[in-house]
């Protein structure tokens, strides 16, 4: 379960009650320009629990898209889309994330 933030030190099992209690997995996007080019990026996982407030989680990028975002021709449009996603508490991935969670792992001293 590396490389999702939010969720050291949980289970299969605890993430699994998490996420039947309402948590979820999200990105935030950010948006940056530089007048002739802009680029539009999501951020790293994090996992959600149930009722956790993304707010803070969704601040840097949000200030990020804020302060760099608007300067080149895309950003305009880019910039706003990203501050709605983040303020609506981020893209919900869950459903992309939770298969490879389940699926079965390879463990190479078994052979499978």
């Amino acid at each position: 379960m590396a490389g999702i933030l939010g969720m050291e030190g949980l289970s299969t099992a605890q993430v699994q009650d998490e996420l039947r209690r309402g948590g979820r997995f999200v990105v935030f996007e950010y948006c940056v320009s530089f007048l002739t080019t802009t680029m539009r990026r999501s951020s790293d996982v994090y996992f959600i629990r149930a009722g956790q407030s993304t707010f803070v989680l969704s601040l840097g990028y949000t200030l990020l898209s804020l302060l760099l975002g608007w300067w080149g021709i895309p950003g305009f449009i880019y910039t706003p889309l990203c501050l709605a996603t983040n303020l609506l508490g981020g893209k919900d991935v869950t459903e992309m994330v939770v298969p490879s969670l389940l699926a079965p792992r390879y463990d190479p001293s078994l052979g499978y």
